[in-house]
This record gives structure tokens, C-alpha cells and sequence, in this order.
């Protein structure tokens, strides 16, 4: 065996168990109670520790182009410090081009990330034109092991109402799953122009600029196309209380709708725009109201929320400030991609959810729901992308600690209850007590298959 992991306590969205786990070639060879160490130089003894499945962040845009500038995290910063804080897995969107087939994109991208990604990665395709012979290649899309595909409903580059309607008639077709930023455009625009006209300019007039109902009803129109085509729809960043509700009825008419929500959206409210440094906390959707941050908990505990993903997209503090006087120049997005884990993982130690809940937020239904078949659990056969994690030590978060090239964090001075002291991807040591210890270029392409 190259790896055997000792006396800790295996959590996986289904169960607890007190065991071993022996890694060979990459993968987990098997979990058993007492697994002989003969012939095994690389032993750890996880007494008191929890060994868990790696993460897999469903939602990162790294060295994304938006507002003038470039997200601070590159394909090896953003993948370095997914793995310090016990994310094995990362999804990243590519954005297409006009006149660009799907594949074509994916293939763009990849000869960014190939080279220097320090764990796993999959790929959504951000639609923008299906014109011509482009809306088939979803299709190709999917054969090649990228079977999701995500349409902006704002932006200057979201589709119509027309073309999301087409993608998703297209994935009942072929068998992709469709996601959605949901957000209504015209209203975004028309708040914007009106607050910025009124000479109100800062960071809370992004969240008023796109208040809960610009977010729900969104939400509770892409639900009913979804319906009226057939096809499964996942919600991205879920962020709103109407939203909410729209999916928990959706889910009881039987209909194949999941909602991710991320750690910020769960954490902080819209108060955080009135604080000196609000503009950091700038994305979108903005977190929304008391009443909306309780009703995603609601959610995450019934299960209403499948997954939990970052929506990772950091800019650099004097990027945030080209918008200091003038809201809608602020680049939207925080970073979140080495938070996520531990947040969770800290939510359970105090009891908010179960430890199990948790892993299936983070890694077991992020796995099942996009397809990567060798990835969500502590099994024999599945890779060794494992994670141990100590309950018993506080950890509050600086910046300095984190591994991001961002220059700040929307998470800073936050203590969480219990930290990974280690993270394996394919069993190979990438992260030891709070140092990265991987390599650039070590992460390998995930195929997906939705079948």
C-alpha cells in the first residue's frame, strides 16, 4: 500500500464509521477495522480525527474576465488554495464565444488550466450563442465529458428569454443539465440607472439595485420553463427567501430542481454594504436580508439546498475600488474557494447540521448530481481524495493564512470550530497544518457522464 490512514472516524453522506483506509496507485484500496501497516512506509495515525471525502467546489471562475479586469486567482492559485482548505475538485466555468462550439471552449480553457492546476477539475459551459449549427454541440459537449452548462439571465452577455428556453429544450434532448444565474436584467438596469441618477453611489445601492424580488422572480420563471420543457435545472448562488420557496414547491410537485447556495450567502446579510469596506463584499446576486439568510438554513437542514459551492471569483482591494464612488464599477465576486469546507465542517461542530450533512453539501451530491463517478465518498475503488480534519482546534481566518494571490478577505476574523490538518488528492499530500505542499500541473481533467 502506498498510504494507510489509521484509528479515524470515516464520514460519508450516509454514514460513521470507526476504520482504516489503505490507498494504492491513487485510489481507495480498502477500509477495514484493522489494516496491517506491513510493507506501508507512509502510515498516519488520525486518532481523534475525522477522514472525510474531498470537497468539490461546483462553482469557481477562475482568471475570469469581468469589469475591466481579470479574477485575482489563476487556475493554480485558485486550485492551491481549494486545496488548504479540503476542496479535491473544482468546477470552473468557461465562458463561450460568439461563433464558438461548446467543446472548442472547453478545449480554450483547458490549455489555461492543464498546466498548473494543483488538484482535480471539471468544466460548466457558460452559453452565449447557439446560432446556426451551435446549439447541436451541446451535444458533442456532453460526449466529451462536459454535460452541464450554465445560462446568465444578467449581464451583458446573459441570453434571452428565447435562448435559455432553446438550451433547455436542448438538454431534455441530449441529456445535459441546464443551470441558471437567475436575476431579472431589466430591472437590475433600470434600479442601477435610477440610484446612480439619484446620486446614490455606494456599496449598499448594489444591493438595493438588486433587492430580493429581482432574485426571486427569476428564479420562479426559470423553475417554469424548466417544467414546461422537461429538463432538470439547477439554481446557481441561491441567495433569496422567495427563491427558496419556489424550489421546496418545485421539489414537492416532483420536479428535478437543485439549488446550491453558498457559505456567504449563509453567513452574512445585506448590512455588510454599509460598512466602510463594503465594496469587498460586492457580487451577485448581493447576500439579501435576515429573513433570506434564515430561510437558506431552513433549506440546507431539510434538504430543499443540495449543494453548497463558492461562487469563488476574488478581485484585488484596488480593483474593488474603482468603484468606490460609483456602485456598478465595483468587479463582482469574493473569494471563497479555501472557506467553504471548513465553514461547513465548523457548522456541524456546532451542531447546526450533522457531520454527514455536511459531506453530502460538499462532496457526495456535488459528485452524484454532475457525474464524477470516482469522486463524494470514502470507498473502496473511488479515488483517494481525502481529507483529515481535527474538531477539536479553532481557526480564525486571516488573509495572511489563506492561499488565494487575493489581497483580502471577505472572511476575515471569522473563527471556525475545527480545521483540516491535511488533504490528499488522489493520494498524493497536497495540503500538511496550514502549508501547501502540492504541485503545479498535478490536477487531471474529470470527465463527466450524467448517464
Amino acid at each position: 500500500m502506498d498510504l494507510i490512514i489509521k484509528n479515524g472516524t470515516i464520514i460519508n453522506a450516509n454514514e460513521t464509521i470507526r476504520a482504516d483506509v489503505a490507498v494504492k496507485d491513487g485510489k481507495i484500496a480498502s477500509i477495514a477495522e484493522n489494516i496491517s501497516i506491513t510493507d506501508c512506509e507512509n502510515v498516519i495515525d488520525a486518532r481523534g480525527m475525522l477522514v472525510l471525502p474531498g470537497a468539490i467546489d461546483a462553482h469557481t471562475h477562475l482568471a475570469m474576465p469581468f469589469g475591466g479586469t481579470i479574477s485575482s486567482d489563476d487556475y493554480f492559485a485558485g486550485t492551491r488554495a481549494a486545496a488548504c482548505g479540503g476542496t479535491t475538485t473544482v468546477f470552473d466555468f468557461v465562458l463561450q464565444d460568439f461563433g464558438e462550439t461548446m467543446v472548442d471552449a472547453v478545449k480554450r480553457r483547458d490549455a489555461l488550466c492543464a498546466p498548473v492546476a494543483a488538484v482535480d477539475y471539471s468544466y460548466h459551459v457558460a452559453v452565449k450563442d447557439v446560432s446556426g449549427e451551435l446549439l447541436d454541440s451541446i451535444a458533442e459537449c456532453v460526449d466529451f465529458g462536459v454535460p452541464s452548462f450554465k445560462v446568465f439571465m444578467v449581464y451583458d452577455f446573459g441570453v434571452t428569454d428565447g435562448v435559455f428556453f432553446q438550451v433547455l429544450q436542448k438538454a431534455k434532448e441530449c441529456g445535459a443539465l441546464i443551470e441558471v444565474h437567475a436575476e431579472n436584467n431589466e430591472l437590475v438596469n433600470m434600479l442601477t440607472e435610477k440610484y446612480l441618477s439619484e446620486g446614490k453611489t455606494s456599496a449598499w445601492y448594489h444591493y438595493m439595485s438588486r433587492p430580493e424580488f429581482v432574485e426571486g422572480e427569476a428564479d420562479e420563471r426559470a423553475i417554469q420553463w424548466a417544467k414546461a420543457s422537461g429538463a432538470p435545472l439547477y439554481i446557481v448562488h441561491l441567495a433569496n427567501k422567495q427563491g427558496v420557496e419556489a424550489v421546496t414547491k418545485a421539489k414537492d410537485e416532483g420536479y428535478p430542481i437543485y439549488a446550491e447556495t453558498c457559505p456567504q450567502y449563509l453567513e452574512f446579510t445585506s448590512e455588510v454594504y454599509k460598512r466602510e469596506d463594503g465594496r469587498n463584499f460586492v457580487c451577485s446576486p448581493p447576500m439579501k436580508g435576515e429573513a433570506s439568510r434564515q430561510a437558506l438554513w431552513a433549506a440546507v437542514k431539510r434538504g430543499d439546498i443540495d449543494t453548497i459551492a463558492t461562487d469563488h471569483c476574488p478581485f484585488q482591494s484596488s480593483e474593488k475600488d474603482w468603484g468606490k464612488d460609483d456602485f456598478s464599477k465595483i468587479p463582482n465576486g469574493c473569494a471563497g474557494i479555501e472557506n467553504m469546507y471548513p465553514y461547513m465542517l465548523s457548522a456541524a461542530n456546532e451542531g447546526k447540521i450533522s457531520f454527514t450533512k455536511a459531506v453530502e453539501l460538499c462532496s457526495a451530491n456535488p459528485a452524484k448530481i454532475f457525474g464524477c463517478k470516482d469522486k463524494g465518498s470514502i470507498s473502496v475503488g473511488k479515488d483517494a481524495d481525502i481529507v483529515i480534519y481535527d474538531p477539536s482546534v479553532d481557526f480564525t481566518i486571516t488573509n495572511d493564512k489563506m492561499h488565494s494571490d487575493c489581497d483580502h478577505t471577505i472572511w476575515e476574523g471569522i473563527t471556525v470550530h475545527g480545521y483540516p490538518i491535511q488533504t490528499y488528492s488522489r493520494g498524493k499530500l497536497v495540503y500538511d497544518n496550514g502549508e501547501f505542499v502540492g504541485e503545479k500541473g498535478w490536477g487531471k481533467f474529470v470527465k463527466c457522464s450524467l448517464k
